[in-house]
């Protein structure tokens, strides 16, 4: 059996704009709204990224606040655990964030992601945000370095922007 770290929660969204390391993905998608939103909360969501092996809801649907995740990021795995699920479907509106209750590799504190996705006026507007705490013994970790995490990032960002190109733009 793998090895589990456990992982500090996180106690409310200003941690993403707070935390030692973070990173926005700040685009703009050729689709509505709910149709991104279908994307990014369905089984295996991600699958368009070359940077995850995988990412399995491990509650039943309907997903919300409490759901559970497991991701699979080649060399990390985490369990995930959602503390924000908001869906406005009149708006247009839609935010849910998670954070990691556990890693396959020692180092890190804390772990999460937020995803809004807004209407525009063409398509939508996705902001994702990444923040990340490593723990004090930890922060020489290079996997973690700001270069490497960016490359990451780019990458997860550029494969992001090329899935949503192909997908049909209505819902």
């Amino acid at each position: 059996m793998a090895r589990s770290y456990q992982l500090d929660p996180i106690a409310d969204v200003a941690f993403f704009d707070s935390a030692p390391i973070t990173h926005v993905i700040d685009v703009k998608l050729p689709v509505t709204p709910a149709r991104a939103w279908a994307e990014f909360t369905r089984q295996n969501t991600l699958d368009w990224c070359r940077a995850i092996k995988s990412i399995q809801f491990t509650s039943p649907p309907p997903y919300g606040v409490n759901t559970s995740r497991g991701a699979s990021l080649g060399v990390v795995n985490l369990a995930e655990h959602f503390f924000v699920w908001d869906e406005d479907t009149a708006t247009g509106n839609y935010r849910n964030a998670f954070y990691a209750t556990s890693a396959s590799v020692p180092g890190l504190k804390r772990f999460g992601e937020m995803t809004e996705i807004r209407p525009a006026v063409v398509g939508c507007r996705l902001i994702w945000k990444f923040a990340l705490e490593l723990q004090t013994s930890a922060k020489a970790v290079t996997s973690f370095s700001k270069p490497t995490a960016a490359q990451a990032f780019k990458t997860v960002e550029t494969d992001t922007l090329r899935h949503f190109a192909k997908l049909p733009t209505q819902s």
